[in-house]
């Protein structure tokens, strides 16, 4: 167990999966987090990591930061995804080596498992087949992650582990028109699309490809779990074992939302993988299960993105 006394750092405390992991480790009691500002700490930086682990001594780290982005982003920018998630990872994973950090989290991908894997997607699918090319690059980033946390743990005893979340949505999202994930950027155009009352709604790709959606604050009590819980060098997901095509997704965005025009797939658009739901025996017989629905999550983030927008 994390003793409640303990100096955590979450790495990426500023993003939706970063804050969420705070939000949850503070209603859990933990009050000696340890924040910097992003603008202070480029994790890029492997000398500037080194000198913030050295002053700031963490003895549990929570690594969320990352750069992610949706199809058409790590379609457009392949080198950036590569090489900005190395480098984090890199530096988090040596520094926390180097000062003693007593157990590292690491967060994946569900993108790491081969396109066309068996559904749905055991643990030991990784490293089985090719990657769906439109997210190779970030894929590779978070397989090189998991591989580091593995050898750290063999040549070092590490108690490093890797943790594969499914997509993710949550308070905070990303709602930028060409980097955010599908689930928020849906919610922004119906809800634009409702005010300037347009009769339909262009949505990339045929519809069919079927998605598993968690809470980011289900994922953020995953972590807890696990950090509490799990020590082993093999990867384990996290999910909520349900999934649902990107045209039944749209239709629920849309009814929450309250737009009632039309919707429109363009199929000269990716698809992306036909199908990605995660297999979770592991994480269930550990007794972890998530808690809230679809249908509920995605009504509390249209909540958020009306905050966030007062003026829409």
């Amino acid at each position: 167990m994390i003793p409640i006394t303990a100096r955590i750092y979450v790495a990426g405390h500023g993003g939706m999966v970063g804050s969420a992991i705070v939000r949850r480790l503070q209603d859990h009691g933990y009050k000696n987090l340890i924040f910097i500002d992003r603008s202070d700490l480029d994790l890029t930086d492997q000398s500037k990591v080194s000198e913030f682990f050295k002053r700031s001594k963490p003895e549990y780290v929570f690594l969320a930061a990352a750069k992610v982005g949706g199809i058409l982003a790590n379609n457009n920018y392949p080198a950036e995804f590569l090489y900005i998630n190395l480098m984090i990872q890199s530096n988090v994973i040596h520094s926390a080596y180097c000062n003693n950090v007593k157990k590292l989290l690491f967060l994946g991908s569900s993108c790491i498992y081969p396109k066309m894997a068996e559904q749905p997607l055991r643990e030991e699918y990784l490293l089985t087949g090719p990657l769906e090319p439109t997210n190779e690059a970030y894929a590779v980033a978070k397989i090189a992650g998991v591989k580091l946390c593995q050898f750290y743990r063999k040549q070092y005893g590490c108690d490093f582990i890797s943790v594969m979340p499914t997509n993710l949505y949550g308070i905070g999202d990303n709602y930028h028109p060409e980097n955010s994930h599908v689930l928020p950027a849906l919610i922004q155009k119906f809800h634009l699309a409702k005010l300037l009352n347009k009769p339909s709604v262009e949505i990339w790709g045929s519809g069919r490809p079927l998605r598993e959606f968690m809470f980011a604050d289900d994922l953020a009590d995953a972590c807890i779990f696990l950090m509490n819980n799990y020590s082993d060098k093999e990867v384990i997901n996290i999910g909520t074992g349900e999934e649902i095509s990107i045209r039944n997704l749209a239709l629920l965005i849309a009814e929450i939302v309250g737009f009632k025009g039309e919707l429109k797939f363009n199929t000269s658009k990716p698809d992306g993988a036909p199908r990605k739901l995660l297999d979770l025996s592991k994480l269930h017989a550990l007794g972890f299960k998530h808690k809230v629905s679809l249908r509920e999550g995605i009504a509390i983030v249209y909540r958020d993105y009306l905050r966030q927008n007062p003026r829409h």
